[in-house]
């Protein structure tokens, strides 16, 4: 049986709804990275109550205001924008331990949208009141900083992705750094679940359904990974990374 995305989900009684970042089972992954115990209990002042975003719920929309930022918790998210004809465009997918709502300090609004994959739980952040936390606590916006420049960093991957690679690559390099991030999180790097559609994962490789179905066959007949229905199983690790190193081959 493949690993799910998220550790099994235990039910959560009244009391323990506080949020408490110097106890949370992602803490190494989140913004508290690096502070001091009396650093992450003053972070912890700002995170009123975390709550539960149903799968398929909007937790914000393109247009709303900048209230906070959201670490997963337990769950998954993916973010996406609307194209002028009305077609989905996803931009992302997160994990626990990553960090929603970056993408509205520029503007205060949010540009884009996120919603829930699968049924989650979100820590909410008051952004206004991070910001001034921060300025007294250097090793926090260190940690801001840094969450902002990861998402230059993959803006910039996402480029050279689109740019550099054919579509078995594309899927081939998704497949890799999911397993990555599930790894660092301590989840088996080859045998996960996918809680996006394939769909949603052609849209965010801008590849078509067809693409990404025809690019699996491929996969598979070369013995790299084995994906049936949602269950992701990699045979090769290391000829999964050859391939998408095949990217880099000189262009004639």
């Amino acid at each position: 049986m493949a690993s799910s995305l998220v550790p099994e989900t235990r039910p959560l009684h009244i009391h323990h709804l506080k949020a408490a970042c110097s106890n949370c089972s992602v803490l190494e992954l989140c913004l508290p990275i690096g502070l001091s115990g009396p650093e992450v209990e003053r972070l912890d002042t700002l995170i009123v109550q975390r709550f539960k975003v149903k799968k398929g719920t909007a937790l914000y929309r393109t247009g709303d205001p900048l209230l906070s930022l959201y670490a997963v918790r337990i769950g998954s998210f993916k973010t996406s924008m609307l194209s002028v004809d009305g077609r989905e465009q996803v931009t992302g997918f997160h994990i626990p331990g990553e960090m929603l709502g970056l993408d509205a300090i520029s503007g205060d609004e949010h540009a884009c949208n996120a919603f829930a994959l699968e049924d989650s739980e979100v820590c909410p952040i008051h952004f206004a009141q991070l910001e001034k936390l921060a300025q007294s606590l250097p090793s926090l916006q260190h940690n801001l900083n840094r969450l902002l420049s990861r998402e230059i960093v993959r803006d910039h991957s996402m480029l050279m992705l689109m740019g550099n690679m054919n579509s078995d690559e594309r899927l081939a390099a998704f497949l890799l750094n999911l397993s990555q991030r599930l790894s660092i999180r301590g989840y088996s790097p080859r045998d996960f679940v996918l809680k996006m559609r394939r769909e949603e994962i052609g849209s965010y490789l801008g590849l078509r359904l067809e693409t990404i179905c025809r690019g699996i066959a491929h996969l598979r007949d070369q013995g790299l990974v084995e994906i049936a229905g949602r269950e992701v199983k990699i045979l090769d690790m290391e000829g999964l990374k050859q391939l998408v190193a095949g990217c880099q081959r000189p262009q004639h």
